[in-house]
């Protein structure tokens, strides 16, 4: 008899923003009702999951859910998102649901609305179209405190089937009182609304989220040591968040009758051993114990996960275990999966190493280049000359600690022979060293943590076709049943783009000639040397198997880069298109102590700015004044002159009528004065008229 197809069931989950909720959301999202087991607890077939997942798919899951803000993320796999909706507006989303899934275990602040949500949804059961599951994602942190459950038997672990001897973390009081609110409304009609708590252990995995910080140190290569807080002696109880996923998954499907269930994964690791494997899988493989109070001044660390990651459990899902056939991701654990997880924390993140290579000849300018790509994108700059040096250092290093009590008597003996083959392959060719010893060591310097991590540039590096294919091409590694597979090394190491600079012969030999003598000895750019390395480069460039032809036929199409100018907005336009075809950085971009610098360097720059355009706008006026000072005075001596001009002008043409006057006209007019003081007439301009009129000398 053919069965009735059933209509998806709708689910709610809280903050489906955040790292726990987004990625439950996600694996919900993607199942397929009834395939993951059969009632019996049975794997079905591969064909039985095929057919039954073409024929049913009509029968996943719908996931909606509210965010905690808004964001521009793309959630294909939710059908509805909530956005700040008060009760009101929530209980009937609420109600339209199925499932509701109210996830606590990372934001206590959820506590509150969780239980007004189980509260609100158990006043309305009568109201309920159809039977209705509340599941509570809390955190073993309600179980923090708890007694041993034998004293005499330390390792005895804690299960599922005693959750009520649990004491919460004093932190962690109002989580418990809510799992126990949660169970208890569960009892009325589990028919009709059946309640669970689903205790998670520590989440690990797509990302990370509690042991991120740990991941993060690791992965910059900052620190020598990465720090354990207290002795890292605890149990630290985890699961993958998929397997946690997987868990709520067959609580959906399969309603079991115990109401409480412990999701945890197999593994008892301690604190130290996932730091420490986390360390050597990212980082520098060493860590250091501290005091667990300086993890409080760690900004990274938030309160709650610094009382997560000092809990001391050791624990075992019991109903998990034997009422769920979990198709496991991480069934052992975090640190016997941490190549897996160390991939996804990569892939999720966005944390993918970039890898170049700089071509071309001599003094055409591949350090430069290498440089500043390095300082854009924080890669490491790879050179012959400091790999060797930095080899030749670590193997001195390891043979100087070498401890004949310890068993590291191999490895000291190892380092020991390739520290000599080393100095006599460089002692016996002048300096330079054979191409097999030279492969090994930059193999070792590529496949090294921090090159995997953030990336690199290879400075001129590989120089011979067969350098490149002894450093680049796949191997053959036997494994253990006798069969061969690719090794994964070379995929690793393999550069994604290949930039090939180039000039002409003229153009690098007057930008030699024009280099300081300083950088001139440090390359070894001496003239006659110079020309022997150009001349040598373009020979080998001329044959069949090139390092670039290596690369064609790796189907990797170099980047040709024409250098025809040392001038700045050249080199700017020449490192835009580097840019532009290597894409955008792929690590986690400045940190919050970078930011800080960086901003007090710019606000530094804008007063050393403003303080130069200020003193540039007062000489400006200092010469402004001196100008109109100088002007004022050439206007002024001037117009002196042209007063003095006027004045010379004016008494050379008063010269003839001052003469006639004083020989016609004076000799009288004084006489008639004088005349006219002794008279003293009444009228004495009359008698002055008169005295003229009868004395005028034309009458003579």
């Amino acid at each position: 008899m053919e069965k009735v197809k059933q209509s998806p069931k709708r689910v709610f989950i809280n903050n489906i923003d955040s790292y726990s909720s987004k990625h439950i959301a996600k694996f919900v999202s993607e199942c397929v009702v009834g395939t993951s087991v059969d009632p019996d607890g049975e794997m079905e077939s591969e064909e039985e999951e095929r057919m039954k997942s073409n024929s049913s798919r009509a029968t996943a899951f719908q996931v909606v859910g509210s965010v905690s803000e808004k964001s521009d993320e793309d959630r294909p796999h939710v059908l509805e998102e909530y956005l700040r909706l008060d009760r009101d507006e929530l209980l009937p989303k609420l109600m339209s649901c199925d499932v509701i899934i109210y996830n606590i275990s990372q934001h206590s602040e959820q506590v509150e609305e969780a239980l007004w949500a189980v509260s609100a949804l158990h006043n309305e059961m009568g109201n309920f179209s159809g039977p209705k599951t509340f599941i509570l994602i809390s955190t073993v942190m309600t179980w923090a405190c708890s007694k041993p459950v034998d004293t005499d038997d330390v390792e005895l672990p804690f299960t599922d089937q005693i959750f009520w001897r649990r004491r919460a973390h004093p932190s962690f009081k109002q989580h418990i009182d809510l799992e126990k609110k949660v169970v208890k409304m569960g009892k009325t009609n589990r028919t009709l609304f059946s309640t669970y708590v689903v205790a998670s252990g520590l989440q690990y995995g797509m990302g990370e989220q509690v042991f991120h910080f740990f991941f993060k140190t690791s992965w910059l290569g900052q620190e020598p040591q990465i720090p354990v807080f207290g002795d890292g002696s605890n149990i630290i109880p985890t699961i993958h968040i998929n397997d946690l996923a997987s868990v709520i998954q067959n609580v959906i499907e399969h309603q079991p009758q115990p109401y409480y269930l412990l999701a945890v994964d197999y593994s008892n690791n301690t604190m130290e051993n996932i730091v420490k494997t986390v360390a050597s899988a990212l980082g520098p493989g060493k860590i250091q114990k501290k005091p667990f109070e300086e993890a409080f001044l760690t900004k990274d660390l938030s309160t709650t996960e610094i009382d997560s990651m000092l809990v001391n459990l050791r624990m075992e899902g019991f109903h998990v275990k034997e009422l769920f056939s979990i198709n496991w991701q991480c069934e052992s654990g975090l640190v016997e999966n941490m190549e897996l997880v160390v991939e996804e924390y990569r892939q999720n993140r966005g944390l993918l190493p970039i890898r170049l290579c700089v071509l071309g000849p001599p003094a055409v300018g591949k350090s430069t280049v290498s440089k500043q790509i390095c300082e854009h994108y924080k890669l490491h700059h790879i050179t012959l000359k400091e790999t060797i040096s930095e080899t030749i250092t670590q193997l001195e290093n390891t043979v100087r600690r070498f401890d004949p009590d310890a068993e590291n008597e191999d490895s000291a003996a190892e380092a020991q022979d390739l520290l000599n083959r080393l100095k006599d392959s460089m002692e016996q060719s002048g300096g330079q060293m054979d191409d097999q010893l030279l492969v090994k060591v930059l193999k070792v310097k590529l496949m090294s943590n921090p090159c995997r991590n953030q990336g690199f540039v290879l400075d001129g590096l590989p120089k011979t076709f067969e350098q490149a294919k002894e450093l680049f091409s796949a191997e053959e590694d036997e494994s253990e049943d006798g069969t061969s597979h690719i090794s994964s090394h070379s995929k690793k190491i393999m550069p994604e783009f290949v930039l090939r600079l180039d000039a002409t012969d003229a153009f690098l030999k007057d930008r030699v000639m024009n280099l300081p003598e300083r950088l001139v000895q440090e390359h070894n750019y001496e003239h006659e040397h110079f020309l022997q390395c150009l001349a040598s480069y373009r020979e080998n460039n001329m044959e069949d198997e090139t390092v670039v032809n290596y690369f064609d036929e790796q189907d990797m199409t170099p980047l040709n880069l024409e250098i025809t100018s040392s001038d700045e907005p050249d080199c700017l336009l020449l490192m835009q298109k580097i840019y532009d075809t290597v894409g955008k950085p792929r690590n986690y971009g400045p940190s919050s102590q970078e930011v800080e610098e960086e901003n007090m360097r710019k606000a530094e720059e804008k007063l050393r700015r403003e303080a130069l355009e200020k003193a540039q706008e007062e000489q400006m006026e200092v010469e402004e004044a001196r100008h109109r000072t100088a002007r004022w005075e050439e206007w002024t001596n001037g117009l002196e002159e042209v007063r003095q001009q006027e004045e010379e002008l004016l008494e050379a043409q008063s010269v003839p009528m001052r003469n006639y006057l004083l020989e016609h006209v004076m000799p009288i007019l004084t006489q008639g004065l004088i005349e006219c003081c002794r008279a003293r007439p009444h009228d004495p301009v009359d008698f002055l008229a008169e005295y003229l009129f009868k004395n005028n000398p034309s009458d003579y």
